[in-house]
């Protein structure tokens, strides 16, 4: 092929690669956003918004767990995918057609178990591209794409939320059926990237060419799905067979809990006390044309606060989980604990302004006490978005162990990468379960400091 040729057609398949995770990502977070931004009109005023986020999480967090840890094999990504958009529909549809509480948790439950297993499937086909400058930057594409699905999801139901929960929401359900497109028309299989053209990491990160056939089928259909095989195909590798045991994985996750799982379950148990604990609970007057000309337009009354702090959130966890993308140089490792600690500091500084109040009356009245939120709030997205992205794109580019026998065996080797980035999700999806259960005596408590003080705003959603 003549070099001009070749360049074209690569640059080809890394844009339908970057757009096909990008909407991966999309399409498949799209959804739990929507639940979140939802969740005053899905159940009564009297009940813990927290109710949501709990079901909104629990079932992904059984997904992430028992996929990697319990199950073993090659991945059979297209019955993976053709089941979690199947789940999502169905479960948007029970939330929008059951009007009863119940009913509704049933279908959130049902949509999350579909997202956590479809984010899993995602970051664990990123592994299958080499060389892993290509992985790394579809992971920083799928994380762009769950970036811009908290922006769509915010936006998308401020919009249609006017239209009830029955239209809005079942609007939204059509939105999966766009995976299985992407899957079988967009994304280009990691053939295309093969070449000569390799550095010693990239030997050592993925296989040759020459060793293996391509990880992902085709299109046109599955390989090898013969009996014996669990939640896999046939390998594609010199060896039948490989699966990793309990021990394998074990060794594998030590030396990844401090280095990348405390500091995301951290970011994200902080992040998630504040969007559901907190944010419900940062209400104000309703600005007036005179004095706030802008916020006006976009308060209309008291109920429009939360949906406007989730906006600013997903606004910026978009732009800094784009960041990879983008080509901003990743965290360092030694840095990834940062947005922790940060996220910290913005909890208890939202949390002491929404049970006492940071300013005095005239301040506040003066809007700013909506200005400090508005930028707490950005920053929270910010630190949500850095942490997960980089601990995502690092996890990509960890190095096979050299002490394991098995490290020439392309199939191990396989399975280890995709496992690897397979348990980080139970860090974040950990925290976020946490943070739901804490979120529902943080509210009712911040509520009753608030009427304490004469503010009664909580009362009245």
């Amino acid at each position: 092929m003549p070099p001009h040729v070749y360049r074209r057609a690569r640059t080809e398949s890394l844009s339908q690669a970057w757009a096909s995770f990008f909407l991966f990502g999309l399409l498949n977070n799209v959804l739990y956003v929507v639940i979140l931004s939802a969740a005053l009109d899905l159940v009564p005023p009297s009940t813990p918004k927290g109710i949501i986020a709990f079901c909104n999480i629990f079932p992904a967090l059984l997904a992430k767990v028992g996929w990697p840890y319990i199950l073993k094999g090659r991945i059979r990504y297209v019955k993976r995918l053709t089941g979690c958009c199947a789940l999502s529909v169905a479960g948007m549809l029970v939330v929008a057609i059951f009007d009863s509480l119940y009913m509704r948790l049933l279908g959130i439950m049902l949509a999350s178990f579909s997202s956590g297993l479809g984010e899993l499937t995602f970051l664990q086909l990123s592994t299958t591209y080499a060389p892993p400058s290509i992985a790394g930057h579809s992971v920083g594409y799928f994380a762009s794409g769950t970036g811009a699905a908290g922006l769509v999801g915010a936006f998308l139901w401020w919009e249609v939320r006017g239209l009830g929960v029955r239209i809005g929401v079942g609007l939204s359900s059509v939105l999966p059926l766009l995976i299985p497109i992407t899957y079988f028309f967009l994304l280009p299989p990691p053939v295309s990237f093969l070449t000569n053209f390799r550095t010693a990491y990239d030997d050592a990160i993925s296989p040759a060419p020459n060793t293996a056939l391509p990880y992902t089928p085709l299109a046109g259909g599955e390989v090898g799905e013969a009996e014996g095989e669990e939640e896999g195909s046939l390998p594609a590798g010199p060896r039948r067979g490989v699966s990793l045991t309990l021990d394998d994985k074990w060794r594998l996750v030590k030396p990844l809990i401090w280095r990348y799982m405390v500091p995301l379950f951290c970011v994200y148990l902080f992040e998630y006390t504040i969007n559901q604990g907190i944010a419900p609970t940062l209400l104000y007057p309703v600005p007036s044309p005179e004095d706030h000309w802008i916020l006006s337009k976009l308060i209309h009354s008291i109920r429009d606060y939360y949906p406007l702090w989730q906006l600013v959130y997903q606004t910026t966890v978009f732009l800094s989980r784009s960041s990879i993308s983008l080509g901003i140089p990743a965290l360092p490792k030694a840095f990834l604990p940062l947005p922790a600690i940060v996220q910290a500091g913005i909890l208890l500084a939202l949390g002491y302004e929404s049970a006492f109040g940071l300013f005095n009356a005239e301040q506040e009245a003066k809007g700013a006490s909506i200005l400090l939120v508005f930028v707490l709030v950005s920053l929270e997205g910010i630190c949500g978005g850095l942490a997960y992205v980089n601990v995502f794109y690092r996890i990509n580019h960890e190095r096979p162990d050299p002490t394991v026998h098995e490290y020439h065996d392309v199939e191990r080797t396989r399975q280890e990468r995709e496992f690897r980035i397979g348990s980080i999700g139970f860090a974040d999806s950990t925290g976020i379960l946490f943070a739901s259960l804490l979120a529902m005596p943080t509210e009712v408590g911040l509520c009753r400091a608030q009427v304490e003080r004469g503010k009664t705003f909580c009362k009245t959603l």
